[in-house]
């Protein structure tokens, strides 16, 4: 378990760091000696870096940061229509010079309580929810689209202790994909739970979510799973989403190797239960990873499908830049193996402003007030936090 001292020192050290979610607790990185801001002409010349190796390289051998929506959405060439935009950096990558490994249960005490200049709005009423909702469904009838996630946010003006949100957030409801980043003019917190990419070697793996359910008190993972199973909107928006992943590792993987290895189970977090499946691939020799992140991003699960009409549809109707929701946290190694997972569940704190998106699925079963209630729910970890 870390000093608080370490983490102190640390957080006030006006210096950025970076915090991740490893299998036995977190690693945190710091000391960077580079720091890459990317843009829509930068991101082909970053992607396509090939660093060679020695036999042996370093733990910090790597470039740790985030890919934002827009940018994700220009590298497969879905260009979106002029929109309300904060300027926040398309995406961003840190060289570390130091990880600090710290064990699961993170320990620090804040001395600068959060702020809150102005309470939390959502952009999207109930009532422009649902006409949003209802010409969707008329897209989804015409055959455009089969399943669509409408953005919704929620955006205050607050300043925050990131740190101390992040550490509250892993005790409260902690994810497998959970990371936090501090910066001099903007943190992002996230209890992500979607895997994305994960690479090692020629072996990839995606891992995605399709299927959420309110926890209550009569409620457990087994009940859960028969909900999942009986429930039909459930389990069409599920099958459709795996299939297009399948899709998406095909395009850079050997035939016949993708195979789901583990299908339709429930994962449990504080508010809900998410329905999931995992599927691997073995990458053909000849595939970059510039081919996998434009083969995989933005994810799937969280777009809908077929992904490139239903990202013109979405960019045509969100009057918004998402910045980071919906983009890709993670890191590249400089050999070649990465991780990252899809940014949801996640506050972004930009100039003293918050901002907390997030989308449900639209399929043709949906109903408009369930589906905005559970918007709600997804958000709901992060709004108690200000509490």
């Amino acid at each position: 378990m870390i000093k608080v001292k370490s983490l102190d020192k640390i957080n006030n050290s006006n210096q950025p760091f970076v915090i991740y979610k490893t299998k036995n607790g977190f690693d945190l990185y710091t000391d960077f000696s580079k720091k890459i801001i990317l843009n829509n002409k930068n991101i082909y010349r970053f992607l396509n870096t090939e660093y060679r190796l020695k036999k042996k390289y370093k733990k910090t051998d790597l470039l740790i940061g985030f890919f934002g929506y827009e940018i994700l959405n220009n590298l497969i060439g879905v260009k979106l229509p002029k929109q309300n935009n904060i300027n926040f950096p398309k995406g961003i990558f840190y060289k570390p010079e130091t990880i600090i490994t710290l064990k699961e249960h993170l320990f620090y005490n804040s001395n600068n309580s959060h702020k809150v200049f102005k309470k939390f709005k959502i952009n999207i009423n109930r009532n422009s929810y649902k006409k949003i909702f209802d010409n969707f469904k008329k897209k989804i009838r015409s055959g455009q689209t089969y399943q669509i996630k409408i953005c919704t946010k929620y955006k205050n003006k607050s300043k925050i202790d990131p740190l101390d949100f992040f550490c509250k957030l892993t005790r409260s409801n902690l994810a497998p994909e959970a990371f936090m980043i501090k910066d001099k003019n903007f943190s992002i917190i996230s209890c992500s739970p979607e895997n994305l990419i994960t690479k090692k070697n020629l072996s990839i793996s995606t891992k995605p979510i399709a299927g959420t359910l309110r926890k209550t008190k009569n409620m457990n993972k087994k009940k859960a799973l028969i909900f999942f199973r009986n429930n039909l909107k459930e389990t069409k928006e599920h099958n459709m989403i795996v299939d297009m992943e399948r899709n998406d590792l095909s395009r850079v993987c050997e035939p016949g190797t993708v195979k789901i290895k583990k299908e339709k189970s429930v994962e449990e977090y504080k508010d809900l239960y998410h329905y999931v499946s995992l599927i691997k691939g073995k990458l053909r020799k000849e595939v970059k990873n510039i081919d996998i992140i434009k083969a995989m991003m933005p994810g799937g699960s969280v777009i809908g499908c077929p992904k490139i009409s239903t990202l013109n549809l979405l960019n045509h109707q969100e009057k918004e830049n998402r910045n980071i929701y919906t983009g890709s946290f993670g890191f590249i190694k400089y050999n070649g193996d990465m991780r990252f997972n899809i940014i949801i569940r996640s506050l972004l704190n930009y100039k003293n402003f918050s901002e907390i998106s997030v989308a449900s699925g639209v399929v043709i079963d949906s109903n408009a007030n369930q589906e905005f209630n559970e918007n709600f729910i997804k958000a709901k970890a992060l709004i108690d936090l200000f509490k």
